[in-house]
């Protein structure tokens, strides 16, 4: 068995839990997931200011602590920390290392870096990183070769836990069951406490009634045939149930395979239990062949954009929000090139305090032109003060415009990436790709079960009878929504169709929805092409990285079975 923890499932995430993980319980490797679609350019623009950054900092200062832990209790360290510069973090832990008089082997992986290789991905103006999703195989390498912290860049998340299993128990790239399991382990460790109860639409089971309100993070124990038992070190908050681990398997995937640079899971395939407290096994992931290209994520600046958002208070609001949309258009000589009004209305009737009183009118505006969306807006915002509706006030002061970011993705041949392995003692190894690919092709669908038995109906929540989880990948949400029981699972998957969806969310009216049924998870998951604009860094909409789409489809009201309720 090989215990594999999870310390950091974001750029940002809880600083401390590295050493909450490294002193909690026994592990043999502790990983920390650090990038994302919009962390690749964060790290990208610290580049631009100094050619020796590009990497998670926040790595670094935990190191300073865990270094010396991780060497006492033998356990390894896999990060993808290393971001945009891999080779640079590699040699500042090493240094680090050095320092506190530890004998400790670091490599690091190469080879996702393309932006020297922009003009493959056609006219992209102002690209600041290009970086193919690299596999697990490099990461294996290191470990083999004696390495006590691994290095990465952009690999998938899942890898960090994939690689490591590899080189324990010395999978080819053929054990595709085996691999898929390691990569459905990943998947489930890869958001940290997200798998623990973060996050989750029963928090208040799984989190409300705790002394210590914040769920530890996981780990999971992994066999040598791929399946695992996903848990936590004994005492730490949240918990571990089949529920929790479902939410997390929906989490930023779409249809039942589940395509990386090693092998394709199936996720239709996987079968959850609880075993016990805190302890869920998953077992029967069924893998395939890799596709024969690896996804390229490109983050470039698109332009500059600003925000003013007017307070309307009391009566009339909707004659207020029009009266300002129309003297602003007055007002300015030149207009940026894209300008959007979005309404909230959050204000109540006969409300007892002020803020309840009032709505939110919010204007959004995006140019290539920093001016535009600069001081000729602000002011032309703020010299209607004295001129305007009645109680007339912002949320605050106008800024100077900021630079925004789109995400693009693109794919190239695996074999013409390189995947370059560094180990401890400076040799390279060259990565070769699997020599077996397979192209991705839809499957059918599942048959639908049973229908449920006709009887007296409810108008109430759906939350009442479903989980939900939703994220971003690029432009585009996924969703996904479950329910605990056979009876709820055949009624879910006749009522929540496509066209109910668009219903229930009328953003996704004019969208190409698509819907997945996972009958072993209970779960349908959609996708939404397209929801989010540009990605998260464009912020195209409310909620830019659609966190709380989830919940916003639970507290919709359907006509529920009352057996259900």
């Amino acid at each position: 068995m090989l215990r594999i923890g999870n310390a950091s499932g974001f750029y940002g995430d809880r600083f401390a839990a590295f050493e909450e993980m490294l002193t909690g319980g026994p592990l043999d490797v502790l990983t920390g997931d650090y990038l994302a679609e919009l962390t690749m350019l964060i790290l990208a623009r610290d580049r631009l200011k100094d050619t020796a950054l590009g990497y998670a900092r926040t790595f670094l200062r935990q190191a300073e602590t865990c270094l010396a832990l991780a060497a006492e209790r033998r356990v390894r360290l896999v990060v993808n920390a290393g971001g945009l510069n891999p080779a640079g973090l590699a040699e500042a832990v090493g240094a680090l290392a050095a320092r506190q008089g530890l004998d400790l082997k670091v490599g690091h992986v190469l080879g996702d870096d393309l932006l020297d290789r922009a003009a493959e991905f056609g006219p992209r103006p102002g690209l600041l990183a290009a970086n193919a999703y690299l596999g697990a195989a490099g990461i294996a390498a290191c470990l083999r070769g004696g390495a006590d912290v691994v290095v990465t860049g952009r690999v998938t998340d899942a890898a960090l836990v994939a690689g490591p299993a590899m080189a324990h128990f010395g999978w080819t790239p053929d054990d595709h069951d085996a691999l898929a399991g390691a990569v459905v382990a990943g998947h489930v460790l890869e958001c940290g406490a997200q798998a623990t109860g973060g996050n989750h639409s029963a928090f208040r089971e799984h989190l409300g009634a705790q002394a210590d309100p914040r769920p530890g993070f996981p780990l999971a124990e992994i066999h040598a045939d791929g399946s695992c038992v996903v848990t936590k070190h004994p005492g730490t908050g949240g918990a571990v149930t089949v529920d929790t681990v479902t939410a997390q398997l929906l989490y930023e995937t779409a249809g039942p395979r589940y395509a990386g640079p090693d092998v394709t899971a199936r996720l239709d395939s996987v079968r959850l239990t609880q075993q016990g407290p805190d302890r869920v096994r998953i077992e029967g992931v069924r893998g395939e062949a890799p596709p024969p290209t690896l996804k390229v994520g490109l983050n470039r600046l698109a332009g500059w954009r600003n925000e003013v958002v007017f307070v309307l208070t009391g009566l009339d609001i909707e004659a207020k929000a029009d009266l300002v949309r129309r003297q602003l258009a007055a007002g300015l000589a030149k207009p940026p090139a894209d300008l959007r009004w979005t309404l909230a209305r959050t204000d109540h009737a006969d409300a007892d305090t002020e803020e309840t009183a009032s709505a939110l009118l919010r204007l959004t505006v995006r140019d290539a032109d920093e001016r535009a969306v600069g001081r000729a807006l602000t002011a032309a915002a703020v010299e209607l003060g004295l001129a305007s509706y009645p109680g007339f006030h912002l949320t605050a002061p106008p800024g100077p415009g900021t630079p925004y970011g789109v995400f693009e993705s693109a794919h190239l041949d695996a074999g013409s990436v390189p995947h370059t392995a560094v180990l401890p003692d400076g040799r390279r190894l060259a990565i070769a790709p699997p020599a077996l690919t397979r192209a991705l092709a839809p499957l059918p669908a599942p048959p639908l079960p049973a229908p449920p038995p006709d009887g007296p109906t409810r108008r109430a929540p759906l939350g009442l009878v479903a989980g939900a989880r939703s994220g971003d990948k690029g432009g585009d949400a996924n969703l996904g929504v479950w329910v605990r029981t056979e009876d709820a699972w055949r009624w879910l998957a006749h009522t929540l169709t496509e066209d109910v969806l668009r219903r229930l969310l009328p953003e996704t009216a004019g969208l190409a929805v698509e819907r997945h049924l996972l009958p072993n998870l209970r779960a349908v998951n959609f996708t939404l092409p397209g929801l989010l604009g540009d990605g998260v860094a464009s912020q195209a909409r409310f909620d830019p990285q659609a966190k709380a789409l989830g919940e916003w489809l639970r507290s919709r009201h359907l006509d529920i079975p009352e057996a259900l309720l």
